[in-house]
């Protein structure tokens, strides 16, 4: 390369996610072929995610937090300083000079400083065990000072202070968190989504403080910290304190050299970037953009970041259109302790006149609101607990949804359901909003530039590749777009896992991985090594080690170890969570089949805690309204008199229905009950794909509607006949004969074969039914490969299930038996003896119902039915 390129210097300060977005935008804009890019980083590293941090915790390293690609910079002659921040800025001669003593002339200049963590003037803040939660080293220091604590406050209940948060409680930390706002997240959510959230984090076992500040930090004789006085006069022991209070511009450079700062702070900017110093930008948290906010989210700073490098680009081009940057879309979706958090458009509904819709669950952490103006246009929103409609509903901000908002809010079964998808969106709509990426960008991705995946699409647009909150729509535009045109769509299970359900299995099964993190780590998507993972893998992956783990030497008991962390919701508890936050308690009836003594010891059970009993349409006693924290005592009565789990929780075999056959009915010409018995207690506990239903008829009459279940067995005078992958529910599905006249040795075999190919073969949360109708070949296939034996596969389906029926144990025994397991069936963490004060119930019928108010905020006219409109 010759030297007249690099005839004119730029140096950028900070080297943080938005310094190198910037340094990205220079490269697209070819502005690094024609100057000398020199950068100046303080920290150790080049730029990690930031917003990951806590992901440190469950094993992401620091090089696995790196946001700068592997060459990026020699690739494009950009010369890094890392460790060596600049501490000089001479305007007039157009340098800066770094703390190691190089002194770099520059023919422009970018400051993207970010910001510093603010530590409240507390007397003590000084005193060891005092940190701030902002860099990879912060986390390092906090990790080793943790070794020898008890216990930690966080100051601070924004978006990184629950994040320093999760750190402490994942680090094994009694954690508390103080507030000095009346709630949590109070500039994101309001007042209902606060009381979500801090019931939500409570019930983990943390110890909120609100609307109360740090007064002092007591030490000890060595100056070490043994506590916080709240301003109340309260006190919270604590071996370690993190302040997490929120953040400041780091402006100090800029103030130095002279440039306008600010009233408040950050390097005052105009629309495209530019200081009051022409030949110097700032972007990021450092600067005030030109609508006179500091923005602190990363969304914003990209955005920045690429209106400076094309001001930059467009000194060269003067004929190149200009990008302006006036202001951000505030939009936040993350996950802080395990709670789904969102935020969009006028969250606190701060428009004139506007209206909320609310749907709240407060027990079960669910809080839904949407701002909305009278004329039905979606205004903004809050979202804790459940975000999955977020893709969704952001983009639509601004516009009168194609549904009522109500529609919008409810969960499914408490109202008509919203069949939104993005094919509601409009082409203008903003996808991702970290880039600014439009669904015609992503559309036109496929489209012009010839993307066949939704990370080519990610590459090409950069969509998806921030804080990751539009996976869930991008991934749906992408393959709407691609069956569109007929190109084969990316069949992975989730964005960590390129292989589908199916090859999961295999892996596991042929290479013995009881891991999860093994797995991620040597079968996982590139990008997602290293990772967290997702909620669609994770109990995806749980479900295959369960079904396998005899073969694999995997632990049998669901909840223990790594396992416990990859459950689904109810698997938890080992109980089915009720729409008021109790829990439901389902024994196993095997066959309907129940003594007297099992009769009045249900009925004792259930009068002496109190509980509603239904006898449900698969012949058993369900009794509702269990507190967790009574779940033990409940099935330590049922155990006792021999009852075991009936795995209502699992995704796994539920019941085998059956009439009273031949035993008792002039019709019945087989002993149905002794059958369904038989199975029920062969296939108990078989973890699957998605949950089972089995019956058995003693006749052709079909009382027991065997032709309505996952597998059904009908008797005829010569034996049995085979029904399989039949569904009731909202999609019916009349199962199909798969073999008939068979013995009791021969059916069990078959069902055995059947079970275990489709879960062999079954992708994630498909019933049989569907899994049939997938299927190539479809009955003819399956017929040939459970009955005939065509892929030479039946001895070792057999095998597999005579491992799983040899290792069965019940869930709720083992349970019992382990007072480390009883130790999670607790309300409160941090009060194992309290009850949950707010699961209550009202009277009816004799029995009770939960007390749950489901929908809260005034009536609104919507679209259609509005004041004025037609008819």
């Amino acid at each position: 390369m010759t030297a007249a390129p690099h005839s004119r210097t730029l140096v950028l300060v900070g080297h943080g996610m938005v310094g190198q977005r910037f340094l990205e935008a220079l490269a697209e804009h070819r502005v690094t072929d024609t100057h000398r890019v020199v950068v100046f980083c303080e920290e150790p590293r080049p730029a990690y995610d930031r917003m990951h941090l806590t992901s440190y915790f469950s094993g992401t390293t620091p090089e696995g937090l790196s946001v700068t690609p592997d060459g990026f910079m020699a690739e494009h002659g950009i010369e890094l300083h890392v460790g060596d921040p600049a501490v000089a800025v001479d305007r007039a001669a157009r340098t800066v000079t770094s703390a190691a003593g190089r002194t770099v002339p520059y023919d422009v200049l970018v400051l993207a400083t970010g910001s510093f963590p603010f530590v409240p003037p507390v007397p003590g803040k000084d005193a060891r065990g005092c940190f701030v939660y902002r860099t990879v080293e912060d986390v390092l220091a906090i990790e080793a000072y943790a070794q020898g604590a008890s216990a930690g406050v966080v100051v601070g209940g924004g978006l990184l202070g629950l994040e320093a948060a999760g750190a402490l409680r994942g680090l094994g930390l009694a954690t508390h968190i103080v507030e000095f706002a009346p709630r949590l997240m109070p500039v994101q959510v309001d007042e209902g989504g606060g009381a979500a959230l801090r019931r939500t984090i409570g019930d983990l076992g943390l110890d909120v403080h609100t609307g109360v500040a740090g007064k002092e930090i007591r030490t000890d004789a060595a100056g070490a910290v043994t506590g916080m006085e709240l301003s109340d006069g309260s006190v919270v022991a604590a071996d370690l304190v993190v302040f997490s209070a929120g953040v400041r511009p780091r402006d100090r450079l800029a103030r130095e050299a002279g440039l306008d700062v600010g009233e408040r702070g950050g390097v005052a900017v105009d629309e495209r970037c530019r200081t009051s110093d022409p030949a110097v930008f700032a972007i990021g948290e450092c600067a005030q953009a030109a609508d006179g906010r500091v923005y602190g989210l990363v969304a914003p700073g990209y955005e920045m970041a690429e209106t400076a490098a094309a001001a930059i680009a467009a000194a060269q081009a003067p004929a190149a259109a200009p990008k302006t940057f006036t202001g951000a879309d505030t939009s936040t979706k993350l996950k802080l302790l395990g709670v789904g958090v969102a935020s969009f458009g006028d969250a606190l509904g701060t428009a004139d006149d506007c209206l909320d819709v609310v749907y709240s669950d407060s027990r079960a952490g669910l809080y839904k609101k949407l701002v909305v103006a009278r004329d039905g246009t979606l205004l903004g929103g809050v979202l804790v607990g459940d975000t999955d409609a977020y893709g969704m509903l952001r983009p639509l901000t601004g516009s009168v949804p194609p549904v009522p908002p109500e529609q919008l809010v409810l969960p499914p079964g408490a109202g008509a359901p919203a069949a939104l998808g993005p094919a509601a969106l409009p082409d203008d709509a903003v996808v991702c909003n970290c880039h600014n990426v439009t669904k015609a960008a992503i559309r036109g991705a496929v489209a012009e530039h010839d993307c066949t995946t939704v990370r080519e699409v990610e590459k090409c647009t950069r969509a998806g590749s921030g804080c990751g909150s539009c996976e869930k729509v991008l991934t749906a535009l992408v393959n709407d777009e691609l069956a569109a045109r007929g190109v084969a769509v990316d069949k992975g299970l989730c964005r960590c896992f390129a292989h589908t359900r199916t090859e999961l299995y295999e892996i596991v099964r042929v290479k013995r991985i009881s891991s999860y993190v093994r797995l991620l780590d040597e079968h996982g998507r590139e990008e997602a090594r290293s990772g967290d993972g997702c909620e669609v893998c994770k109990p995806a992956v749980a479900s295959i080690f369960a079904s396998l783990a005899p073969e694999i030497g995997a632990a049998g008991y669901v909840l223990d170890g790594e396992q416990g962390a990859l459950q689904d919701t109810n698997d938890h508890f080992l109980a089915n969570l009720q729409r008021n936050g109790s829990y439901s308690v389902v024994p196993r009836v095997p066959g309907g089949e129940i003594t007297p003594g099992k009769l009045i010891v249900l009925g004792e059970v259930a009068r002496d805690f109190g509980l509603y009993t239904k006898i449900t349409g698969g012949q058993r006693i369900d009794l509702f309204g269990a507190r967790v924290d009574q779940l033990p005592a409940i099935w330590a009565r049922l155990v006792e008199a021999g009852f075991e789990s009936g795995h209502a929780y699992g995704k796994a075999l539920r019941t085998v229905k059956s009439c009273v056959g031949s035993t008792w009915c002039r019709y019945g010409v087989q002993d149905s009950v002794r059958m369904a018995i038989d199975l029920e207690l062969r296939y108990r506990g078989l973890r699957s794909p998605h949950k089972l239903k089995a019956a058995v008829s003693g006749c052709s009459r079909e009382c027991a509607e065997a032709q309505g279940k996952d597998f059904g067995v009908i008797a005829t005078a010569n034996g049995w006949n085979l029904y399989v992958c039949g569904n009731g529910g909202a999609t019916p599905r009349h199962a199909d004969l798969l073999a008939q006249d068979l013995a009791d040795d021969e059916l069990i075999r078959l069902i055995d074969r059947f079970l275990m190919f489709y879960i062999r073969t079954a992708d994630r949360l498909e019933r049989t039914s569907v899994w049939l109708e997938r299927l190539e070949g479809g009955l003819g296939h399956l017929r040939d490969v459970v009955v005939a034996d065509s892929l030479g596969i039946g001895a070792e389906l057999e095998e597999q299930m005579a491992a799983h029926v040899a290792h069965y144990r019940d869930e709720w025994a083992a349970t019992l038996a382990d007072p480390e397991r009883l130790a999670r069936f607790v309300s409160f963490v941090n009060a194992p003896g309290v009850p949950d004060p707010t699961v209550r119930f009202v009277p009816e019928r004799d029995q009770v119902k939960p007390d749950l108010t489901l929908l809260s905020g005034p009536a609104i006219p919507v679209r259609g039915t509005l004041e004025g409109a037609s008819a």
